[in-house]
């Protein structure tokens, strides 16, 4: 399990602007990753819109986004479109990153269980390490949560 402290573990994603993301290229840089269940489903698309509306101070905080779920590019490409969300969408469809980072697991549902994305975000600081972890994310309020713990 991740934990704060720790190195983020790097990975290398397809994203929804056709193009690979690396997050070693992002060191020097604070990043917001996200790990969220399905593209346009009500609580995605919700914490989606929440982080897109906080962009602007996000950005200020020399932080950036990235959300990232099992759906692929062509999903992202279509949710990016239809919310207006201005930060990637990275495609980990055989889920190896979110279980690098422990957004992998035993879920339930209606008393059914099965595996998928746990909702989970990381703020990684500049250095490439933890700084905060949220695990079992609640999606109403998630991104102010996180513009507070950034300092806004």
């Amino acid at each position: 399990m991740i934990e704060v402290g720790d190195m983020a573990p790097d990975f290398a994603l397809p994203s929804d602007g056709g193009d690979v993301v690396r997050l070693s290229e992002l060191r020097g840089t604070r990043v917001v990753l996200f790990f969220y269940p399905k593209d346009d489903t009500s609580g995605c698309t919700k914490e989606a819109c929440g982080f897109r509306d906080a962009m602007p101070t996000i950005s200020l905080l020399n932080a950036t986004v990235l959300g990232v779920s099992p759906d692929p590019v062509r999903s992202h490409e279509r949710f990016r479109d239809k919310y207006d969300l201005n930060f990637p969408l990275l495609a980990d469809e055989d889920h190896v990153v979110a279980e690098m980072y422990g957004a992998w697991g035993l879920k339930k549902l209606y008393g059914r269980e099965y595996t998928g994305v746990i909702r989970s975000t990381f703020v990684i600081g500049a250095d490439g390490r933890i700084e905060q972890a949220y695990r079992k994310v609640r999606p109403a309020g998630h991104a102010e949560e996180v513009l507070a713990d950034l300092g806004a």
